[in-house]
């Protein structure tokens, strides 16, 4: 794998020149300014502060993509790990985050070791439809007190918004204004300028501005931006326990399956667009590296942003550089604007992260799902996304991932067997005389014999007529397991015991060996397989017929 790695990384960089470093620094500088936002505005989602979202951006985008599987990967702090967090600060404080994020950083590092990359191919796409939806509802609710600069109370945003009947809903005027206005400039800037100057930018800009034009003083802000990439609060080890350890359990697999989740669907979107290759196991080593030391600076868990990817990439990044860079200009930002960002209304950023939860839903195939109404895929995604929204995000894979399989085993149970008389007139030694066969039937079975369509298979063989003689034609079963091999198997059994003649055709290669484990050869003879129906018959027919 490492050796892989490095064998990578000459060939991205062969035939580095002035010109595409420059390309890399400005691919850079646009990152930053679509970063800029996104991490202060998830640092103080997080229950953290906008500091350790800055911190958590910088380090991230440095240390995961020199390590990552792509050369295009940039990460951070996301929106759907915020959505993790602010349960966590709630109940264990900020100490409880930087544990569970050092935890789940060396469980993706064991996870990329192991080569556990592939596992994200067995989460169904509705699924993961659901679980961001799900995701984007828990952001968006968590922002309601800083959109509207209200209070609630509660550990939970359920628990938050039943809390409004107590305590009652009164919102903030001016911190309405300046979160509309975020919104509505991040709604109508123009795509073709986004990709160069991003509207939350622009929107938070013109906020900030116009709440220092207008003496707006009742407005929460970002509060003082540390200049230092070590920050007071982080990780101490001394302040740790075995109680802490068991109790953050599921938070530490929560974290660490979403950093999977998020980082490989990320680099196999992004693959697609750049047609480059992407390393899935190389990624999760990364994320896992990146993870463990961020909360030494006081970060929060980073996993890799599709939103800073995409940019990259539109903006003609050449090699992992641009991920650099763009920490680079972040770094810049805290030392140079940190007095600027210091009075950011939290409103302002609620209004970011509104518009940002709408857009991280995928619309097109939500869309698509429900205009052709897949009614499997349409129940997935809604199990899931209630269930990301009602429990945590772990039970809600772990749940939608089961049903998805309960619905594919229930599909594949469905198993169709037909019957046709074979026409004994046709099998005649010479005209005139009597037929070969007094009566035969070919039995046609068509999808996969496991044990979930053994039921059915006996309960549509026991309609079939009683012939003499019977053909099996299996072309149409593509596997078979050791429940429908007995099933076989005593159908055999009871027709020959019967006195019926049974024969096999079109068996597929892995569906016999079933067979020849169950014993079904022993009772049908050595010529129990044939490869058309044809043979089948004539293996029925009497020798001495076929020698004369």
């Amino acid at each position: 794998m490492f050796s892989a790695f490095f064998r990578d990384l000459r060939t991205e960089f062969a035939g580095y020149n002035a010109d595409k470093l420059l390309k890399d620094v400005m691919a850079g500088l646009t990152v930053c300014a679509v970063a800029l936002p996104l991490a202060l505005a998830f640092g103080v989602s997080s229950g953290a502060s906008a500091a350790a979202g800055l911190v958590t951006a910088i380090l991230a985008g440095v240390v995961i993509a020199i390590l990552g599987g792509a050369s295009y990967q940039v990460s951070g702090p996301t929106g759907a790990m915020s959505a993790v967090l602010i349960g966590i600060v709630a109940q264990y404080g900020l100490q409880g985050v930087f544990f569970a994020c050092f935890a789940a950083g060396v469980l993706l590092l064991a996870a990329g070791l192991l080569k556990l990359g592939r596992l994200i191919g067995f989460i169904p796409m509705p699924v993961i439809m659901g679980f961001t939806s799900g995701i984007a509802i828990i952001i968006a609710l968590g922002q309601v007190d800083n959109f509207f600069g209200t209070v609630s109370e509660g550990s939970s945003n359920l628990e938050k918004l039943a809390s409004y009947a107590r305590l009652g809903f009164h919102p903030n005027l001016q911190a309405v204004l300046i979160g509309a206005l975020v919104v509505a400039v991040m709604l109508v800037w123009p795509k073709k300028w986004g990709a160069k100057v991003p509207g939350s930018l622009i929107g938070i800009i013109a906020a900030t501005a116009l709440a220092a034009a207008l003496g707006l003083d009742e407005l929460a802000v970002v509060g003082d931006i540390p200049r230092t990439l070590l920050l007071s609060d982080r990780l101490r080890l001394g302040s740790l326990s075995l109680d802490m350890l068991s109790d953050l359990i599921s938070p530490i697999v929560t974290i660490a399956a979403l950093g999977m989740i998020e980082s490989l669907l990320c680099g196999a979107s992004a693959a697609r667009m750049k047609s480059e290759s992407f390393h899935a196991d190389q990624e999760l080593i990364a994320q896992g590296v990146g993870n463990i030391l961020l909360p030494f600076f006081g970060g929060v868990p980073a996993t890799a942003a599709i939103a800073r990817t995409s940019v990259a990439i539109k903006s003609g990044q050449q090699t992992r550089l641009t991920s650099v860079f763009h920490s680079v200009f972040l770094l810049a930002s805290m030392f140079l604007l940190g007095g600027v960002m210091a009075r950011l209304p939290l409103s302002a950023l609620a209004g970011v992260l509104m518009v940002t939860a709408w857009r991280m839903n995928d619309w097109a195939g939500i869309r698509y799902i429900f205009a052709h109404r897949f009614k499997s895929a349409i129940s997935q995604f809604l199990v899931t996304m209630l269930a990301t929204v009602v429990f945590d995000l772990t039970v809600a894979i772990i749940l939608g991932v089961i049903y998805s399989a309960i619905l594919y085993v229930a599909r594949s149970s469905r198993i169709h067997v037909a019957f046709s008389t074979i026409d004994g007139n046709r099998l005649r030694y010479d005209v005139g005389k009597s037929p070969i066969l007094d009566s035969a039937g070919v039995v046609y079975v068509t999808g996969s014999l496991f044990f979930g369509a053994v039921d059915e298979f006996n309960h549509r063989l026991q309609d079939i007529p009683e012939e003499d003689h019977l053909i099996l034609s299996l072309r149409g079963m593509p596997s078979v397991d050791v429940s429908g091999a007995q099933a076989v198997l005593e159908l055999c059994q009871r027709l020959l015991a019967k006195g019926h003649t049974i024969a096999f055709c079109g068996v597929a290669e892995d569906v016999r060996s079933y067979f020849d484990r169950a014993g079904v050869t022993v009772l049908v003879g050595e010529n129990a397989y044939y490869h058309s129906a044809d043979r089948a018959i004539l293996a029925l027919l009497d020798e001495e017929l076929l020698e004369a």
